[in-house]
């Protein structure tokens, strides 16, 4: 049986289709990069080196990566999504696409001199079995990207109990028709995404600390996002959470080393060589 869940491919498709973030500004999507990427190595990589995009999705991080490598495959189980792809990143001579599943991509094992697959692998059956189809792409030194939802341990009961409350209303939007999830989860993002990020933006200015404050990290960016996030949020049937050790255990169960996480949010991002 494939890794991956149907219908959760059929909502990314019409989620990048809906929003294939052409009304993000070059700069926001540069600043959300970073925040993923700001520990990847790609000093360590040379102009040849040849990867994979796991999930690519619209290709937004694919933009970033593509000019810097040789070589890159974009890779996602949605043949919609792939198309707003290779719409989006169609000047690059150096992207190849793959549709498939995470467990049956053509590229051959052991050949890819890094890889990432971010806001993916929570997403689909068995995430750890994800990670391992991941490892066995790479060759032994190279460097992978993973981001999965975080399990809030690093915060406070209240910030925990907010979170089953909304994952209560996930579970009710996500069983929903493509026709009803996207407008209740654009007034979600405009009910509460905004306010609440645009107050942290605020007490931000008057000096406090707001990093534990919910949905902080949007304060300094645009609805759009704030959009596409909310129907990515509460669109997705499927959805797991980890804590660092569990993600650590099963990179190291499956062959990776020199794991490193980043104190940066979206929690957990982290970085791990093949070993």
């Amino acid at each position: 049986m494939k890794n991956v869940d149907a219908k959760v491919v059929e909502d990314f498709g019409n989620e990048w289709d809906a929003y294939p973030q052409d009304e993000v500004a070059q700069c926001s999507l540069e600043k959300a990069f970073n925040q993923y990427f700001d520990i990847f190595p790609f000093d360590l990589l040379d102009k040849n080196a040849a990867g994979f995009d796991m999930g690519c999705g619209s290709g937004r991080w694919a933009s970033f990566v593509a000019p810097r490598v040789g070589r890159l495959t974009c890779i996602d189980p949605s043949d919609k999504a792939l198309d707003v792809a290779r719409k989006k990143l169609s000047k690059y001579s150096n992207i190849s696409y793959e549709c498939a599943p995470v467990d049956s991509v053509s590229v051959e094992h052991g050949s890819q001199d890094f890889g990432y697959c971010l806001g993916v692998l929570h997403h689909i059956p068995d995430t750890e079995s994800g990670i391992r189809s991941c490892s066995e792409l790479l060759k032994s030194g190279a460097p992978f990207l993973l981001y999965l939802y975080y399990n809030f341990e690093n915060r406070g009961m209240a910030f925990k109990l907010l979170w089953r409350v909304s994952d209560v209303i996930r579970r009710f939007i996500s069983s929903l028709p493509f026709a009803a999830k996207k407008p209740l989860s654009t007034c979600i993002a405009a009910l509460v995404y905004l306010p609440l990020a645009r107050a942290a933006l605020c007490f931000e200015k008057l000096g406090f600390e707001v990093e534990g404050m919910p949905l902080s990290d949007y304060r300094g960016k645009e609805f759009y996002y704030m959009k596409t996030d909310a129907l990515d949020r509460f669109g997705t049937r499927l959805e797991k959470r980890f804590s660092r050790e569990e993600i650590s255990n099963m990179l190291e169960r499956n062959g990776f080393r020199d794991i490193k996480f980043s104190p940066n949010m979206p929690f957990w991002v982290c970085l791990a060589f093949k070993k």
